[in-house]
């Protein structure tokens, strides 16, 4: 009987309600291998919220099998099956109560395959009868009455291509058709119908395709170069990219689906996707959602106050805590959240899931299933009889191949060899080094979906093909985006182009936009000579020949836009530079619309000393010291639990303890290479400044270890890359957004705990120790030291005088006659 209380339960912690009813009926399994399987069925909050609540006001579908129900309850009947579960029933259909290994759905019901195909009129005969296919129309058809169309389906395609690009490549057509749905010629069959209905689908209107298979198909016509094939712009957006998800009738991309589903938060009246809806039905962001006091509680491990997702008998249990069941790794030995490996049936890390190493069993570079950290062992070498494995058709090797034909990394090279070959039939030389890479790369997945997505292998066909040449500037002619910086990174990183300050071009363009784009002449004229002569010299000399961060372009660009928009308000107003005056300023520092106060006042310090304006000023503000409330309490526990938790990532327990202990920016931290660490007669050292610093053990091994399993994200996972914290680019390391990413997600204020740190340093260490010792300026070493009251300057000076005065007072003493002598 289902309870208010069971209810609550289904939004506070879903995973142990549902849990505990399985353990209630199944007596069988462990409480632990029982969460397990639930963990990994339940997926996100609101799914296993939603699978809770069906599981308490409805617990006997556990033993009966029964729909209607959500799928959810169908896949976790059958994981439970699968982990061998004796009392609990696996899905059984709707219609003739056969047990399911498999789910076919229609609307909250389950069939088996029989009955799945319901009765309906036919389209040609009348009778009613199971559906067997459809015809071009979508009419269900009986299996008396097929649609026969004896026309070759290649033949038809080619003559509506031919219609539209004459002496269009027959075999190229063929191949494209059948690459388009390689194992559903019934798709094929749709294709070929929907575009002699309607030809204007080829030529830029394919977002009114009416099967994903067609834009695959325009997709790969557009690869082998048929010209007149248009690949379809999103329709809303307007951008060329891949658009296979439906939306009010069209193919749109992802973007714009994400963007169709935003709606104003009741709360904070942000537009964003809601994470959640109020009691009411309305939308809640996610900000809102994990800032609202009713959703946090205390953990009860780490002390932080959090959205809670389980719970044990000491109390809740947030995310970072415990995401999964925490046991014992059958393969490195570590207590750690851990899945149920689908090979052995034993707990599997998270790292053990995605590591991959040469196997000791056939010497193969291949995931891990078994074995141990030292000898580890392959999936096909772990069960070698199971029916994942097959042998691949073309280099004969066993892989778990889950369609006929060749394996991953034989289907890798012959997409690269379709790529990269131009009209000789040879690779260009500048594109050897690409291919060779991407060939051999470790995750030939990886790189197969990377060719595929976007216009990764369109910018590929034209290079070697020689139809765009191997320049920056070429690149720089394409659409902005991710997927092109990451085409880019590739090229750099293999030799086909060569290093280029992205960060400085990107900057360079972003001035060249703001300063063109200014009303005015003058204006315009201003800010050119602050833009080039000033912010970007200033820039280049400090950089010394070394890629710019992330930072400083964005300082740079504040900068601008302070002086852009102090310029448009002398404007509104009727006023320049010339004819401003001190009132007029302070007007404008005092109004509610100012921004960038600060950088404004840099704006107007470089114009007096230019004589561009006169009797105005704009003092620099002090700084005096931190202005957030010093914390070393905080500081220390937080530097605690990164130091002895296990269940947190080895890279991120590293970057933040540089973070609490060495008052490190996230910037310093991403651009830390291997040889910033240091290792001789068994001390292990890290070089943030000028002199080594000594690390302590548990920090020396996270160190050690960082170097040994750091790992890229990239297409092309380089293992000679120099960086300590490899980034998604090949040959780059993490961006400074993503290292703080990461450290929010521990808990960290990065501001607050940089200056606890540095605060508490500087009253331990002299300011030129400390700034050899972090990397900083000296200056700030100083202001930081006097903010802490620790002027070692005077104490040293306080120290020369005492000596002086003591050495004065024996002279004199020397000097004076004893009274004993009279």
């Amino acid at each position: 009987m289902t309870t208010p209380r069971s209810l609550d339960r289904a939004i506070a912690d879903p995973i142990g309600l549902i849990t505990d009813l399985v353990a209630d009926v199944e007596k069988s399994l462990g409480s632990e291998i029982v969460e397990a399987v639930v963990t990994a069925v339940a997926g996100g909050r609101a799914k296993s919220r939603r699978l809770a609540e069906v599981l308490a006001t409805r617990p006997a579908v556990l033993t009966d099998g029964r729909s209607p129900a959500p799928r959810a309850v169908g896949d976790l009947l059958i994981a439970l099956g699968k982990a061998g579960a004796l009392a609990i029933s696996p899905p059984v259909c709707a219609e003739c109560g056969k047990a399911l290994r498999s789910l076919q759905r229609q609307g909250q019901d389950w069939y088996c395959s029989v009955c799945v195909k319901e009765a309906t009129e036919c389209a040609a005969c009348g009778n009613t009868r199971r559906v067997t296919f459809r015809d071009r129309k979508g009419l269900p058809r009986c299996s008396m009455c097929p649609d026969n169309d004896d026309r070759d389906p290649v033949e038809v395609i080619h003559a509506v291509i031919t219609a539209i690009a004459p002496g269009a490549d027959h075999d190229a057509v063929a191949e494209a058709l059948r690459r388009s749905a390689p194992h559903r010629p019934a798709y094929r069959q749709r294709v070929v119908w929907a575009l002699e209905e309607n030809p204007r689908l080829l030529t830029g209107e394919g977002h009114l395709a009416p099967h994903r298979a067609i834009l695959r198909f325009i997709d790969l016509l557009d690869e082998a170069g048929i010209t007149g094939i248009v690949r379809p712009p999103c329709p809303r957006c307007h951008r060329v990219v891949r658009i296979d998800k439906p939306l009010d009738g069209q193919r749109v991309c992802r973007n714009c689906i994400a963007k169709s589903r935003i709606e104003e938060c009741v709360r904070c009246g942000a537009r964003r996707e809601p994470a959640t809806r109020d009691p009411q039905g309305r939308p809640l962001c996610p900000n809102c959602l994990i800032r609202d006091p009713a959703n946090r509680e205390t953990c009860s491990i780490c002390g932080e106050s959090r959205m809670v997702n389980s719970r044990t008998v000491d109390g809740p249990i947030c995310p970072n805590c415990r995401p999964l069941p925490t046991l014992l790794c059958s393969i490195c030995g570590r207590t750690a959240p851990c899945t149920l490996s689908k090979l052995t049936g034993l707990p599997r890390c998270g790292g053990c899931d995605r590591r991959q190493a040469h196997c000791t069993a056939c010497g193969r570079l291949r995931g891990i299933h078994s074995g141990s950290a030292e000898a580890p062992v392959c999936g096909p070498c772990t069960a070698p009889n199971a029916e994942l494995w097959r042998p691949c058709p073309t280099c004969g090797e066993e892989e778990r191949l889950h369609a006929p034909g060749p394996c991953p990394r034989c289907t890798l090279k012959q997409r690269l060899q379709d790529l990269l070959t131009n009209e000789s039939g040879a690779i260009p030389p500048k594109l050897r080094a690409l291919h060779d890479a991407l060939a051999d790369t470790e995750r030939a997945s990886t790189a197969m979906r990377w060719l595929s997505s976007g216009i990764v292998s369109t910018v590929l066909s034209d290079l070697s093909s020689g139809r765009r040449p191997f320049t920056h500037e070429a690149l720089d002619e394409l659409p902005e985006g991710k997927v092109v910086e990451h085409i880019r990174s590739v090229l750099v990183a293999t030799g086909t182009l060569p290093q280029r300050d992205e960060q400085m071009v990107r900057l360079e363009r972003h001035v060249n936009d703001l300063v063109t784009s200014h009303a005015t002449a003058e204006g315009r004229k201003i800010l050119h000579r602050y833009a080039t002569w000033h912010l970007l010299r200033r820039l280049r000399r400090r950089s010394r020949g070394k890629d710019i961060t992330h930072t400083q372009l964005t300082v740079v660009r504040q900068h601008l836009r302070a002086a852009v928009h102090l310029l448009n308000w002398l404007e509104n107003e009727n006023l320049t530079l010339v004819t401003c005056r001190q009132n007029d300023l302070e007007r404008w520092t005092t109004s509610d619309d100012v921004r960038h106060r600060r950088e404004a006042g840099h704006f107007v310090r470089w114009s007096l000393s230019q004589k561009i304006t006169r009797d105005l000023s704009f003092p620099a503000v002090r700084w005096n010291g931190p202005s957030q409330p010093i914390d070393d309490e905080a500081r220390w526990a937080t530097a605690r639990r990164l130091l002895h938790d296990e269940s947190l990532k080895s890279e991120d327990r590293l970057a933040g303890l540089l973070l609490l202990l060495y008052a490190q920016w996230p910037a310093a931290i991403s651009r830390l290479t291997v040889d910033h660490i240091e290792e001789t007669d068994g001390a292990v050292r890290i070089r943030l400044g000028d002199v080594p610093v000594d690390l302590p053990g548990p920090l020396a091994e996270l160190a050690l270890r960082q170097v040994v399993v750091r790992r890229s994200h990239a297409v092309l996972a380089q293992t000679d890359s120099p960086w300590l914290f490899p980034g998604g680019q090949p040959g780059r390391p993490i961006s400074v957004w993503a290292m703080g990413e990461r450290l929010r997600k521990l808990g960290i204020r990065l501001a607050e705990t940089r200056s606890t740190a540095l605060f508490q340093l500087a009253t331990e260490l002299p300011a030129a120790i400390l700034a050899r010792t972090l990397g900083i300026d000296i200056t700030v070493a100083v202001k930081w030291q006097r903010a802490a009251a620790g002027d070692w300057a005077a104490y040293a000076a306080e120290i020369s005088r005492r000596a002086s005065r003591h050495n004065h007072e024996i002279e004199s003493a020397k000097r004076r006659p004893d009274p004993r002598d009279d």
